[in-house]
């Protein structure tokens, strides 16, 4: 893609030698991308962080946010190496989906303690089962702004519910494949899923139904993979990278 051409050569630019690796990672880096909704995750490693590198960065950050991306994740080398223990879910990603844009690929060596694994998931779906709710509170009276929500959410529930699943022991799969084997573990109907799916993914003749039973549903999904994670165990030291 043009842009992170353009990207990396504006960081090369700003940071020189003290640029160590760019790494885009997650959806953006996986047969999942979709690119009018999936979001260009970066990472960039420099060899330290302090407030010149931060001065350095803003221009650029700016035009990549007026672009419609989250902002690059920035890091020293030293980060890299000790955070992975803090960050089990978005190291997982890094270790699953990747590509490098620059430099040398710093993420393969790095090891991910599990032990906390289960934890950051469960409290990362809560958090998100607790937002989801507070935002919907503002527009349950209002069909679109509503059906938009679900919309916006459902590929930040389904990553969750790919880490939660990983957990459980099965083995890693794309997002599609996750909602069928959520069902199939839950023993639930994942229609809600399957439906904001194909209107994130532009599918014609999908009709969404009801907004507000089409969330009720969904919530209801929700509520029950949340109840599934705090019933697993931490995984074993087999299951680490």
């Amino acid at each position: 893609m043009d842009e992170l051409k353009e990207l990396v050569t504006k960081l090369e630019r700003a940071y020189q030698d003290r640029l160590l690796s760019v790494i885009l990672y997650g959806s953006g880096a996986s047969s999942d991308h979709h690119s009018k909704f999936s979001d260009l995750n970066v990472l960039c490693v420099l060899k330290q962080i302090t407030p010149r590198e931060l001065g350095e960065s803003e221009p650029i950050f700016r035009w990549w946010s007026e672009h419609k991306h989250p902002s690059p994740l920035l890091m020293s080398e030293e980060e890299v190496h000790n955070a992975a223990d803090c960050f089990p879910i978005e190291y997982h990603d890094m270790k699953d989906r990747r590509k490098m844009l620059y430099g040398p690929d710093v993420i393969a060596d790095v090891h991910i303690d599990s032990k906390y694994y289960r934890a950051q998931v469960e409290h990362e779906l809560r958090s998100k089962l607790f937002r989801l709710r507070q935002q919907a509170a503002r527009v349950l009276s209002d069909p679109e702004k509503l059906f938009a929500l679900c919309v916006d959410s459902v590929s930040t529930f389904c990553m969750l519910a790919r880490h939660a699943l990983i957990v459980a022991g099965h083995p890693k799969a794309d997002r599609r494949a996750v909602v069928k084997q959520l069902g199939a573990t839950l023993q639930m109907d994942v229609t809600p899923f399957d439906i904001l799916l194909d209107i994130r993914e532009d599918k014609s003749g999908v009709d969404p139904g009801d907004p507000g039973e089409l969330f009720a549903q969904y919530l209801d999904c929700i509520r029950r993979l949340v109840e599934f994670v705090d019933t697993l165990e931490t995984p074993s030291a087999a299951g680490q990278h």
